[in-house]
């Protein structure tokens, strides 16, 4: 082993600079992909976001509050009841949901669509970031023309006082 690093093999490792195919674009956190091959009986790696997506999908589609149970038995998959209390607690915590306590435990009631949890990401993307302008920059000169026409049309609605469409009051920004 002569690597820079004990204990590590330099053949197992990946190149300095490089990103799997399967990392995720925003937080470069890998496995956001299949994390086993096909016809290995092996369940497929959710991407990051994607069950808080599922479970926010299911709540909406709850005639009023439901249990985590609920939600669990309406969940694709085979998930425990723990890993459900989970991802409700993390959408609890980004206010994409809410809850009131019903006996020991609590009834959810979604606070926000799959559009309002991807804002959310965004945001706290944007805030962990110290130079906002340039952040804000890159992203704006990575848009395709239409979105840039697109997020034109909707900062001018949202700086329209009276406008009744005004996106500043929009659920889960």
């Amino acid at each position: 082993m002569d690597s820079a690093r004990p204990g590590r093999h330099p053949d197992n490792e990946r190149p300095r600079g490089t990103v799997p195919a399967d990392a995720d674009p925003l937080s470069g956190a890998e496995g956001g992909g299949d994390a086993a091959p096909p016809g290995s009986g092996r369940l497929r790696r959710r991407g990051q976001g994607e069950l808080e997506a599922q479970v926010l999908a299911v709540l909406r589609s709850a005639n009023g509050p439901a249990t985590a149970g609920w939600v669990q038995e309406h969940l694709e998959g085979d998930l425990a009841y723990t890993t459900v209390i989970t991802i409700l607690s993390r959408l609890y915590a980004k206010k994409a949901v809410t809850r009131s306590r019903e006996g020991r435990s609590y009834t959810w009631t979604s606070a926000s669509d799959e559009a309002g949890l991807a804002a959310l990401r965004m945001r706290r993307v944007l805030d962990g970031e110290r130079d906002r302008d340039a952040v804000l920059a890159r992203f704006i000169s990575a848009l395709s023309p239409g979105d840039e026409e697109r997020l034109r049309v909707l900062l001018a609605r949202a700086d329209a006082p009276d406008d009744p469409g005004n996106l500043r009051d929009t659920e889960g920004l």
